[in-house]
């Protein structure tokens, strides 16, 4: 080795995880490094830019932060970053900027993954801080409000139209009716000499054009200078959306050029801002509740992938995401419920209309079907008043359907008359499912053991709840059954934990993240949940009082819930990723588009379910006391 290579393998040797590293490898990773400088102020890693490389910090300061501009952590001398980014598809996903004059070594990709694959120490020092940073970024609750955590430049949806100061309003008008825009950049004709990019000199709109030129009856020949909007005010591109509409708001204006470095990369208008916010899952809401058809709805429908895109890309928890598509779910069945019984007249009997599985334990995603049923009063009478449920329930059904929540291939509708029925008779099936449990009639019911009402008398929903509990609660035999129907579907890990592909057709090779994780998990939990009579619907919620309750084996429900939060999220961004593709979402993915970090804590998160699998049928046995 040359000297300059000497004194690196010394320097990487004196910190981890090099410092357990055989001196060879070492030596053979010095051999690998790149050195950059980096004046103090500049920016090392950007969010979002492609990543090849770990960073190794020899001299200087370095500060990382998270996507939303927070500071994150600051770094010293012998300290690495970037590992993130290697790990999730090769992204920046903490933006890094020297604070001081810095010097960085950096280690090429290939040599990364081969450290990373033969020596676990490497792999796992690597990872323990990812998987931290991983759950504060899946867990971090954006309040309502989000235009305070994201950037202008996601707005901007095209290149902004330009035009020389020298040019004529009618040619102005031209261009901006050819590109069907509403407002046109003014530039200089010399390049400024520091940005070496052409000033912006103004900015000419509709209105300019309607109350600068033709109320004032000018002739079109005149320059465009004489009717811009001169002292322009201007947004940089990393300025928040807050601040944007501040600026807005404040100037009166309705649009304003976005710059990079001093290059116009935009135009932001108080529409984009409007359009942004109605992806906002309480803005659907609202609009919802405003809607006077059913083909409204339809069309408003449409905005629910946006609004679940949304949230994914600013950092929401799978439990937040799950929560916003149930409220908005159920908000389309109430609007279509009310919208029926403005058509059919008042009911005859009161009713409650009930949500079932996903949508009722506050876990919908953006692939879903329907699952629903009605409680009637007792003094319902099948002679006078079923046609009118029946009527009210199809148009439900089938406006759902229209809206993007599919009829549910098993049947299990209002529109089927044996889900149909009064709270003393769902009380009967319910005693007769617990008091004589067998295998198959659980596997058809499961479902209904996670229900809520959405609409009518709610009140019969809790009032079913408690007493499915009461009844449920030590009831070994039924239990049991249920515990062995949660067993049904296992997680995808061969003998050596490798993936077991799906075989089914379509999805060949790949593995469905639903029934293979998140639903057994969400089975296993609803048994413990019935074991203690929990009245808390969402998985989640149910493991804090199964955990409050001992009895699991101590950090198993801790475990679980990293599990199925890890799961969920897996599932959530490439859900997200196929709806920005322009791919129809599924639940379905290969593992050769998982990163490694991803491969690797599923096989974990996997590990895990199998373990509480097996205490589950331990502890659930018909005769165990």
């Amino acid at each position: 080795m040359e000297a300059e290579q000497i004194e690196i393998a010394t320097f990487l040797a004196q910190y981890a995880p090099f410092d357990a590293m055989p001196e060879d490898v070492v030596a053979e990773v010095a051999t690998s490094i790149e050195i950059s400088y980096y004046r103090a102020g500049t920016d090392i890693f950007a969010y979002g830019d492609e990543i090849h490389d770990l960073a190794i910090l020899r001299s200087g300061a370095v500060e990382l932060f998270r996507r939303n501009g927070t500071l994150y952590n600051r770094i010293s001398e012998g300290d690495i970053f970037g590992q993130m980014g290697l790990l999730m598809n090769n992204r920046v996903r903490m933006p890094a900027k020297a604070i001081e004059d810095t010097l960085i070594y950096f280690i090429p990709e290939a040599m990364f993954n081969r450290l990373f694959d033969d020596f676990e120490h490497f792999a796992d020092f690597v990872e323990v801080e990812d998987r931290t940073r991983l759950r504060q970024a899946v867990s971090s609750h954006n309040e309502a409000n989000d235009l305070t955590t994201s950037k202008v430049k996601k707005l901007i949806i095209r290149d902004p139209v330009m035009i020389s100061s020298t040019d004529s309003v009618q040619h102005a008008a031209q261009v901006m009716s050819q590109e069907t825009v509403s407002s046109i950049l003014v530039m200089g004709d010399e390049p400024d000499p520091d940005t070496g990019f052409k000033p912006v000199l103004g900015i000419i709109t509709d209105r300019d054009l309607r109350n600068r030129v033709l109320a004032e009856g000018l002739p079109y020949e005149t320059p465009v200078q004489e009717i811009m909007s001169p002292q322009l005010i201007t947004l940089d591109h990393n300025a928040y959306i807050f601040e944007a509409m501040l600026t807005i708001l404040r100037s009166n204006l309705h649009h304003v050029p976005v710059l990079q470095h001093g290059k116009p990369i935009g135009v932001v208008a108080l529409s984009d801002i409007a359009r942004y916010e109605s992806q906002n899952s309480l803005f659907l809401v609202a609009s919802i509740f405003r809607q006077q058809s059913v083909d409204d709805l339809v069309i408003l429908s449409q905005q629910v992938k946006d609004c679940f895109v949304r949230m994914v890309n600013e950092d929401a928890n799978s439990h937040m995401i799950g929560s916003a598509l149930s409220v908005i779910g159920r908000s389309f069945k109430q609007r279509l419920l009310e919208l029926a019984e403005e058509e059919l007249g008042e009911p005859p009997v009161p009713y409650c209309f009930l949500a079932m599985g996903s949508m009722a334990r506050d876990e919908q995603l953006i692939v879903t079907d329907q699952d629903n049923a009605i409680i009637l009063d007792d003094s319902y009478e099948h002679s006078q008043h079923n046609a009118y449920f029946e009527a009210l329930s199809k148009r439900v059904s089938d406006g759902l359907n229209a809206c993007g929540y599919t009829y549910c291939t098993g049947n299990i509708m209002a529109t089927n008359p044996e889900w149909r029925k009064t709270l003393k008779e769902w009380e009967q099936c319910f005693a007769d499912w617990i008091d004589n449990p067998s295998p198959r009639s659980l596997l058809d019911s499961n479902i209904f053991f996670d229900l809520d009402g959405v609409h009518g008398r709610t009140n019969w929903a809790e009032q079913l709840k408690a007493f499915i509990g009461r009844r449920a609660r030590r009831n070994n035999r039924f239990l049991a059954a249920m515990a062995r129907n949660a067993l049904n579907r296992t997680p995808p890990l061969g003998f050596f934990k490798d993936f077991v592909m799906e075989q089914d057709g379509r999805h060949n090779n790949s593995i469905n993240l639903k029934r293979r994780g998140t639903a057994p998990l969400a089975d296993l939990i609803r048994v413990h949940s019935l074991a203690i009579d929990s009245r808390s619907q969402n998985s989640f919620e149910r493991l804090d009082d199964i955990i409050e309750s001992g009895i699991l084996p101590k950090g198993r429900g801790p475990d679980l819930r990293d599990a199925m939060e890890f799961i969920s999220m897996v599932r959530i961004r490439h859900q997200a990723l196929d709806i920005e593709a322009g791919r129809e979402p599924d639940n379905n993915i290969e593992p050769e588009n998982l990163s490694d970090f991803e491969r690797r804590n599923l096989k974990d998160a996997f590990q895990i379910l199998s373990n509480a699998q097996k205490f589950l049928k331990f502890r659930y046995q018909p005769n165990r006391s």
